[in-house]
C-alpha cells in the first residue's frame, strides 16, 4: 500500500490560548494536487507552517510519508518540502545569484546539476533568460514568485507548499504556472489560494471551515 504523502490525524493548533482549528484530518497522496480554501483567518497559511514544523500543536498528529513529524524528525522531514510564501523573501543581489546559492550548503550539493534546468524553468514560466543578471531588488511581484517557485522546483522536494504565491501572477503567467505543475505527476502539492482558476486547476478542495476530514485520491 502506497503511504501517503501527507496524513494528518485529529490536529489540534492553538495560538495565545485561541483555537485556530481542531480535529483536522486531512490526507493527500503522492502526487496529488490540493488547494486549502476558507475564509481569511480559519488557519490555512498556519496549517502549512505546522507541516514544517514552525506551528507547535496541541494534539493529534503528522506524517510525512509514513514518517511522524516530531522535535527529533522534523529537520529531516524539511528536506521532503519546499515552501513559497506570496511576498517571498529574497537576499540581495542578483537572479543568478539567488538560484544558485542553495547549492552552497552540503545537503543540496549533490543536487547541484538541476541548475541546468533554469533555461528551461524559465522558459516554461514565461520568464526572461536576461533575467537571470537582473538585482532581485528589480523584479516585479509575479517575476519574485516565479523566481521563487523556480528555485523550490531545483532542490527536487517531494512536496511543494505554496501560500498564495499565484497572487501577483498576470493570467497567462498563472496558467504557465499551473500548467508546469501539473506535468509533474509525482510531486505532491498542498497550496493555499484564492483564486477560483487556481482551484478549479486542483484534484481537491479542502475547506478549513469545514475541518472534519479532507482527501484527495
Amino acid at each position: 500500500m502506497t503511504l501517503p504523502a501527507i496524513d494528518i490525524d485529529n490536529l489540534t493548533v492553538t495560538v495565545d490560548v485561541n483555537p485556530v482549528f481542531s480535529g483536522l484530518c486531512l490526507r493527500l497522496p503522492p502526487g496529488r494536487k490540493m488547494t486549502l480554501v476558507g475564509r481569511s483567518g480559519c488557519g490555512k497559511s498556519t496549517l502549512l507552517r505546522c507541516l514544517l514544523g514552525f506551528v507547535p500543536f496541541t494534539h493529534g498528529s503528522i506524517h510525512i510519508f509514513g514518517q511522524e513529524l516530531t522535535a527529533d524528525s522534523v529537520w529531516q522531514l524539511r528536506t521532503r518540502m519546499a515552501y513559497v510564501a506570496q511576498e517571498p523573501e529574497m537576499t540581495a543581489g542578483r537572479v543568478r545569484d539567488f538560484l544558485e546559492h542553495p547549492f552552497t550548503f552540503a545537503g543540496n550539493r549533490h543536487l547541484r546539476n538541476n541548475l541546468a534546468e533554469v533555461p528551461t524553468l524559465l522558459d516554461r514560466l514565461l520568464l526572461s533568460q536576461a533575467l537571470l543578471d537582473k538585482e532581485i531588488s528589480t523584479l516585479s511581484g509575479g517575476e519574485k514568485q516565479r523566481i521563487a517557485l523556480l528555485s523550490a522546483l531545483l532542490l527536487d522536494r517531494a512536496i511543494l507548499l505554496l501560500d498564495e504565491a499565484s497572487s501577483a501572477l498576470d493570467p497567462a503567467a498563472k496558467q504557465a504556472v499551473i500548467e508546469l505543475l501539473r506535468a509533474r505527476q509525482a510531486l505532491t502539492v498542498l497550496s493555499v489560494s484564492h483564486d477560483q482558476e487556481w482551484m478549479g486547476c486542483s484534484d481537491a478542495l479542502f475547506d478549513l471551515c469545514d475541518i472534519h476530514s479532507g482527501s484527495a485520491t
